[in-house]
């Protein structure tokens, strides 16, 4: 069994600790943190158990082919991860905007979700140390907010809320942040896989582990309404939420990534316009 100390530098985001245990079955040392530091009333540490709990739950998953590496930075970046989370997550909010999975220069860099570094360290103001997952593509390695890359989808989405509402105070007063799925999946060539990627038995574990999640977390936060990033998150939160009896409202805006050509044609004018037509942007602009 791990002693009390193991268990809080974990939780506490202790990096040189959770290097430690890499390789070894932390899923018991991850409940205890989830029993023990995460048992609070505060809507963050609600939030973190959740994540905790999910993280226990992916470390009994397996994924084979196309699947050669898989990061989860809610284990490595727990210290940036939980940084965001206590800082950003908090009553009153009631709008989420829902994610898909990391991007290998954004969250699987930083722990915040669409992180590219620059607005994390900048705007967001995120601070902590990051380790490194236990295997790692040669062409993709975890440099955390040493990461010199930046990725475009994170950039285009922090940066169109910072434009917006000038101080973080003024978006996250209402909204917060969120992927669905915290992996991150590889293939041998280092290519970037998302979940409906997956051999479909493989898929269908990872996400319906994935929609429990989102029930927690969803219930914890008390939001209205959920928003997903791209079609993919849409239409996964509206049937995860149905099926669960959830009543809230999902509606969509287009994924900012630079793969999609109607992005690249001035993503931050259409997702105003859907946010306008959806009530939210007078929330951000008041």
């Amino acid at each position: 069994m791990q002693s009390q100390p193991d268990v809080e530098r974990l939780a506490n985001g202790d990096v040189s600790q959770r290097d430690h245990l890499l390789g070894k079955d932390v899923t018991g040392l991850l409940d205890l943190a989830a029993d023990q530091l995460f048992n609070g009333s505060t809507v963050a540490s609600r939030f973190l158990r959740a994540e905790l709990e999910l993280n226990a739950r992916l470390r009994t998953l397996s994924f084979g082919k196309p699947v050669r590496y898989t990061y989860n930075p809610l284990e490595y970046a727990w210290d940036t991860h939980r940084c965001y989370v206590e800082k950003y997550c908090q009553e009153g909010q009631s709008v989420l905007f829902l994610g898909m999975n990391p991007g290998p220069f954004g969250m699987a860099q930083t722990g915040v979700p669409f992180g590219e570094v620059k607005a994390v360290r900048s705007w967001l103001k995120i601070t902590g140390a990051v380790g490194r997952p236990a295997e790692e593509h040669p062409k993709r390695r975890i440099t955390g907010l040493d990461c010199t890359q930046s990725e475009v989808s994170g950039a285009r989405f922090w940066g169109f809320f910072q434009e917006l509402c000038g101080e973080t105070h003024n978006f996250f007063r209402h909204c917060f942040v969120h992927n669905l799925c915290p992996l991150i999946f590889m293939s041998e060539s280092g290519k970037n896989l998302t979940p409906p990627e997956l051999p479909a038995a493989e898929r269908d574990a990872l996400l319906s582990c994935c929609d429990s999640a989102l029930c927690q977390v969803v219930t914890a936060l008390g939001v209205s309404l959920v928003i997903g990033v791209g079609k993919l998150a849409e239409q996964r939160a509206r049937r995860a939420l149905a099926e669960a009896g959830i009543t809230v409202r999902v509606e969509g805006i287009m994924h900012p990534s630079p793969r999609n050509p109607l992005a690249n044609k001035g993503w931050a004018n259409i997702v105003r316009d859907k946010l306008d037509n959806l009530g939210v942007l007078s929330l951000l602009t008041s």
